[in-house]
């Protein structure tokens, strides 16, 4: 039947006038430059899809890499310890904690719950506001863990999914408007891309400033990019342990490593309740819960960029269920003594760097870093890889997520109101971060954190304007008035 029609169809334009014809060929040829090219032949982003498994020898050094690459991870922990002068036991204890609460929620994320290749780092707001709210005369790493244990409870109600409704479902289907994904994406970047390239510097105290912190990490740099682009299939999912490998023997060739932190480390760690004391105080509490808003509403466009890349449909209810897993990490974290966690963008990058988007490479990840958490010399270990060799490598990969959320905005239909939601947002965002420090110390701590952490100030900015601006029906005229 079907080429029953076609050699009629055929015989009708043979048998057509020659301006009808004519006019066929003009309407087929428009057609087809005006075809998007990824409409007819779409650009696979991953090799291994995202429900595909691998050899365990592949899953291990995927697994690996996803490790080494959690710069935050390697960072965070030691700033905190050493902040509050800590003994090493209770740095090592800290470390060991937040690989272990990580590792819990990105299993999760891989099989249960989201059932994306997401792993969870830990997150630069929690961070810094337990450093700051645990230096008030007030309050204490106490107050400051049993403040943000309160908080991460609430945080855990709202985002429950009961019978497929949830608080931050709302948020998730709102979150689809690619202004906001994108957007969000390119904030999250900006709130931690001061562990990147001022890391990769370093500062005059440390060892090799500057120029064997710059060419150490620059050969990191160089390797990874050779090996990602040039590599072949199969070497690039080895990418960043190449770089990281690489970069690690050119510093240790001017400076020399020590490893005298491993040998005095512990063996093992148990967990602890509430290892630095517990009291809960109502201002700290609303603190935390503004803190932890943003990582779940930031990670969600990141869940949505990930399902995308691996042409997997993510419903409301299943991104909801990710949220609520970063949720319990939370809660987990403040009873333990760690950091709470998000998407972690520079793994997120590896994704697109390697092409694997198999979720059971991050389950893989999220076992090694179980294991690893409580065996603290392994931990101390990893640390023996400069700081600046991690933050070269998350110098790269921050930036390929941030081009992938203006890749996101390259979908948007722009128009005036379109551009005063996202200009006004982008710069609140941006600017917060350039406030005085004497301007800062007038302000009430919940004022500062919110002004100091772009994805709270442009995130709200953007989520307020977009939905007065943009919801209002446009005239013809594309004025709305």
């Amino acid at each position: 039947m079907a080429g029953l029609c076609s050699a009629r169809l055929q015989a009708g334009a043979t048998n057509a006038s020659p301006d009808a014809r004519k006019g066929a060929r003009r309407k087929k040829d428009f057609m087809a430059a005006t075809t998007p090219m990824n409409q007819s032949a779409p650009r696979k982003i991953f090799d291994v899809g995202i429900n595909d498994s691998l050899p365990p020898g592949q899953l291990l050094v995927l697994g690996l890499q996803n490790v080494f690459g959690m710069t935050g991870m390697f960072v965070f922990p030691g700033l905190l310890g050493r902040s509050f002068h800590l003994p090493p036991e209770q740095i090592g204890y800290l470390y060991g904690m937040t690989f272990a609460v990580c590792g819990v929620i990105t299993v999760l994320q891989s099989v249960l719950l989201l059932r994306l290749p997401i792993v969870q780092g830990p997150y630069a707001g929690s961070f810094a506001a337990l450093l700051a709210v645990g230096h008030l005369q007030s309050g204490g790493l106490g107050a400051a863990f049993g403040s943000f244990f309160a908080a991460s409870l609430i945080w855990c109600a709202l985002t429950l999914p009961v019978r497929r409704f949830s608080f931050i479902g709302l948020f998730a289907r709102f979150l689809r408007a690619p202004i906001i994904s994108g957007m969000m994406v390119m904030f999250v970047i900006i709130q931690i891309a001061n562990v990147a390239l001022p890391n990769w510097i370093g500062v005059p105290a440390s060892p090799g400033f500057p120029a064997v912190n710059i060419l150490a990490g620059a050969v990191t740099v160089a390797v990874l990019i050779a090996v990602t682009l040039w590599g072949g299939q199969r070497l690039r999912r080895g990418a960043i342990l190449a770089g990281l490998a690489a970069g690690t023997a050119s510093y240790a060739t001017f400076r020399p490593i020590s490893f005298a932190e491993v040998a005095s480390a512990p063996v093992l760690v148990t967990p602890h309740w509430f290892p630095f004391g517990f009291s809960v105080q109502t201002d700290l509490v609303i603190v935390f819960l503004l803190v932890l808003i943003p990582p779940g509403m930031g990670s969600m466009a990141m869940y949505q960029m990930v399902a995308d890349w691996g042409e997997e449909k993510l419903p409301a209810e299943r991104m909801a269920q990710g949220v609520f897993g970063m949720a319990i990490g939370s809660v987990l974290a403040a009873i333990v003594g760690g950091l709470s966690t998000i998407a972690y963008p520079d793994n997120i990058g590896m994704l697109r760097a390697t092409r694997v988007g198999s979720r059971y490479a991050t389950l893989a990840a999220g076992v090694l870093l179980i294991a690893l958490g409580g065996f603290i010399k392994f931990d101390m270990l990893l640390v023996v890889v400069p700081t600046p060799i991690l933050s070269a490598a998350a110098t790269l990969l921050f930036g390929i997520v941030f081009m992938h959320g203006v890749h996101i905005l390259a979908s948007v239909d722009w128009d005036d109101r379109k551009f005063m939601v996202a200009g006004l947002a982008l710069l609140v965002g941006l600017g917060g971060l350039f406030v005085s420090p004497e301007v800062l110390q007038t302000m009430p701590l919940m004022a500062r954190l919110i002004v100091q952490q772009p994805v709270i100030s442009g995130g709200l900015t953007l989520v307020v304007l977009h939905s007065i601006l943009c919801s209002i029906p446009r005239m013809p005229n594309g004025s709305g008035e």
